[in-house]
C-alpha cells in the first residue's frame, strides 16, 4: 500500500503543477487578448514597419541621390507653378535691373554707355540709338 500512496501523491502534486501551469497560461492569454495589450502590440508592430521602410527610403536616398533630389525639385516647382508663373516676370525684372546697377557701378566714370558705343564702331557721325528707339 505504501507503493499506492506515494504513486497517489506523486500523482496529486503532478496534477497541482499542471493546473498551476495552466492557470498561468490562461493568465497570459487572457492578458494577451485585453484591448491594451492587442493596442500596444499593434503599435510595436506598426512602429517597426515604419522603421524597416525608414530605413529602405534613406538606403534608397544614399544610393540614388541626385535623381531623386531632381525629382524632388522638379515635384516642388510642379506644385508652386502658378505662384511662379504670377511672380516670376517681376523677379526676373528686379535681377535685370540689379545686374545693370552692377554693371554700372564697375564702369569706369569717364566712359558712359554711349562713349563705349561710339568708341567701338568707329563710327563718330552717327546718331545713337537708345534701347526704346530700336527698331522693331
Amino acid at each position: 500500500m505504501p507503493r499506492t500512496r506515494n504513486r497517489l501523491i506523486s500523482a496529486a502534486r503532478r496534477s497541482m503543477l499542471q493546473r498551476a501551469e495552466l492557470y498561468r497560461r490562461l493568465d497570459v492569454a487572457k492578458a494577451a487578448f485585453k484591448p491594451g495589450a492587442l493596442v500596444d502590440r499593434g503599435k510595436y508592430r506598426v512602429n517597426a514597419k515604419i522603421d524597416d521602410a525608414a530605413h529602405a527610403v534613406r538606403q534608397e536616398f544614399r544610393n540614388n541621390r541626385l535623381p531623386i533630389a531632381l525629382a524632388a525639385v522638379a515635384g516642388m516647382a510642379w506644385l508652386l507653378r502658378e505662384p511662379i508663373k504670377e511672380h516670376a516676370p517681376r523677379l526676373t525684372q528686379k535681377i535685370q535691373d540689379m545686374a545693370n546697377a552692377v554693371a554700372d557701378r564697375l564702369r569706369p566714370a569717364d566712359e558712359t554707355p554711349a562713349d563705349q558705343a561710339s568708341a567701338d564702331d568707329g563710327d563718330h557721325d552717327a546718331p545713337v540709338e537708345n534701347d526704346d528707339e530700336a527698331v522693331q
